[in-house]
């Protein structure tokens, strides 16, 4: 809402601090923080974390003005901004990034704002003095672009330059105080009554005879809503692809190429992404379908996808996705998403275990996994990524995908990797089940850590994999595991037992039934490990020698003898 600025003569007196409605203090620290916003706009892109955390700031300054009034109203002259005559903010040149010079040059002498006006309207206040500040002479003004924007919670009082004589203006802008309440109230209705120039009003015509009927306007409302919801840029783009395939000119296909390239950066720093979508499928065909089309055109062209999934805007746009509380709709995101290429396979592994969206991280573990479907040899590679969640991510899709190729490079972590990435190749591994797979976790068994000794064992027991038969004997057979805690021992013997058939037998036997010197049997614990390796063994030797011990005094040995017993030779 405008209203037009009535000048005065009188000069504005000097402004006590106690005269004013409440402490400047936040008012000044919301101009100062503002004026920030202002510049980070004008460097940045709007999902860049600099500019939100600059919106941020101006959103928490308005908090303690709201705690005083229900409305701020500021005044402008070529150096300050004043409120209620103090003056809040003074820059004393009036170059281009000046605040208070950037709405006096323009006419605007007075901004009321309203409580709200932070949460919906602010980024739009803010795109405007962007604009104004890029747009050349031809283009409109400031005065201009507030009135298009149709603000609700802001309001503004403005003289017209080209009916006022520069010297009055001057001469009284210093002098703006902000008007009562009332009297802006009149002056809004006085500005809504009166018909401004070059504007139709409908009214006008409601009576004549060859008005519209109501199903005639009924059409035309149809019709303006459908033109206003319908996506311009993609029109353009389909547009600038035609020209592309029909003009065989060097220069003009030159021409169209950057400008398709910057409206790709353009659509994607504005969350435009069905037409990033619609742009990446649609050259391509272009391209296919255009006449005499060089090389180096079509590389040009080929690179978009390329550049989209390189790692930094990629990374960019899963992060603005991740932090939009409005996402573009589903289908415009996979049709995206499904033009990424192989490279954005270690970015997406790199951002799936940061995303907190649940709908964008569902998205991108479904691109992850299609590319990884299609794609073994770099996922394969990705094995041994220098970031370790990139790393890790990988031998979990291997294990998922049960993907032979990444054998190789998962038993290299194997051999020189951290404790974490030893264990999830264990488990990729243990997942592939291949028998190089099986091979290449023998030497896991001898691992420093335990988990990882303990999930190979399980695993290789499980497989019955006769590879790695001698060493299990050797270790159970040794004084290395004696040391080991009761878990770890019997994921031993039950995979020796697994694998030692008849011929192990008599070696479990004695441990738990046999007596040593002046009658002494063995410790406990290794008593119950070979009580449960020979429940391991199929047949009638293995049941008698756990027969031996059924009455064991010993709890530990008993239950184990009992669970021995009813598993047989599961």
């Amino acid at each position: 809402m405008t209203v037009p600025h009535r000048p005065s003569s009188a000069a504005t007196p000097a402004v006590r601090l106690e005269d004013l409605p409440f402490a400047p203090a936040p008012v000044e620290e919301l101009l100062r923080v503002f004026g920030k916003a202002v510049r980070a706009r004008q460097l940045y892109l709007p999902n860049n974390p600099v500019y939100r955390s600059a919106l941020d700031s101006v959103r928490a300054a308005f908090a303690p003005i709201w705690r005083e009034t229900d409305d701020l109203a500021l005044t402008f002259t070529e150096t300050d901004v004043r409120w209620f005559g103090h003056v809040a903010l003074s820059e004393p040149t009036k170059a281009a990034d000046s605040l208070p010079w950037t709405f006096f040059k323009d006419g605007v002498r007075e901004l009321r704002v309203a409580r709200g006006f932070e949460d919906q309207e602010l980024v739009k206040l803010l795109d405007i003095l962007q604009r104004v500040r890029k747009a050349a002479p031809e283009e409109d003004d400031l005065l201009t672009m507030l009135w298009e924007a149709d603000f609700a919670n802001l309001r503004y009082r403005y003289v017209d330059l080209g009916t006022e004589s520069v010297a009055p203006l001057d001469g009284v802008a210093a002098d703006v105080q902000p008007a009562a309440p009332g009297e802006v109230a009149q002056a809004v209705r006085e500005v809504s009554e009166a018909s401004r120039s070059g504007v139709v009003n409908m009214q006008d015509f409601d009576a004549t005879l060859h008005f519209l009927d109501e199903s005639e306007l009924g059409y035309l409302r149809r019709e303006i809503e459908r033109e206003y919801a319908s996506d311009l840029r993609q029109n353009v783009l389909a547009i600038l692809l035609d020209i592309f395939e029909s003009q065989e000119a060097p220069h003009v296909r030159e021409e169209i190429t950057e400008i398709i390239e910057t409206m790709m950066l353009l659509m994607l720093a504005s969350g435009e992404l069905r037409g990033v979508a619609f742009l990446l499928s649609e050259v391509q065909a272009a391209v296919t379908r255009g006449a005499n089309v060089t090389a180096q055109q079509r590389e040009r062209l080929g690179e978009l996808p390329d550049r989209l999934s390189a790692p930094e805007p990629l990374g960019q746009l899963l992060q603005s996705l991740d932090e939009s509380a409005d996402l573009p709709p589903q289908a415009a995101l996979s049709a995206m998403i499904t033009e990424l290429r192989p490279a954005a396979l270690e970015t997406l592994f790199g951002w799936i275990g940061r995303l907190r969206n649940p709908a964008v991280r569902t998205l991108v573990e479904g691109a992850a996994e299609r590319l990884a479907a299609g794609n073994l040899q770099e996922l394969a590679r990705l094995v041994q990524a220098n970031e370790s969640t990139v790393a890790l991510e990988a031998m979990r899709r291997c294990g998922a995908m049960k993907t032979t190729a990444a054998v190789p490079a998962i038993a290299r972590v194997l051999a020189d990797g951290a404790t974490p990435m030893r264990q999830a190749a264990v488990h990729a591994l243990t997942a592939i089940g291949t028998p190089g797979a099986m091979q290449a976790l023998e030497r896991t068994i001898d691992d420093a850590d335990r988990d990882v000794r303990m999930a190979a064992v399980r695993t290789l027991g499980a497989s019955k994999h006769r590879g790695v038969f001698a060493r299990l004997e050797q270790a159970v057979k040794g004084r290395k595991l004696r040391d080991a805690d009761l878990t770890e021992k019997m994921a031993f013997f039950e995979a020796y037992g697994a694998m030692c058939g008849d011929g192990g037998i008599a070696y479990l036997d004695s441990l738990l039934n046999g007596k040593g010197m002046f009658g002494k049997r063995q410790d406990p614990e290794l008593r119950a490990c070979a009580a449960m390796a020979l429940g391991r063994i199929d047949g009638k030797k293995a049941q008698a020698a756990l027969q031996q011990s059924a009455g064991e005094k010993d709890i530990v040995v008993r239950n184990a003898v009992s669970r021995a017993m009813r598993g047989g030779g599961e």
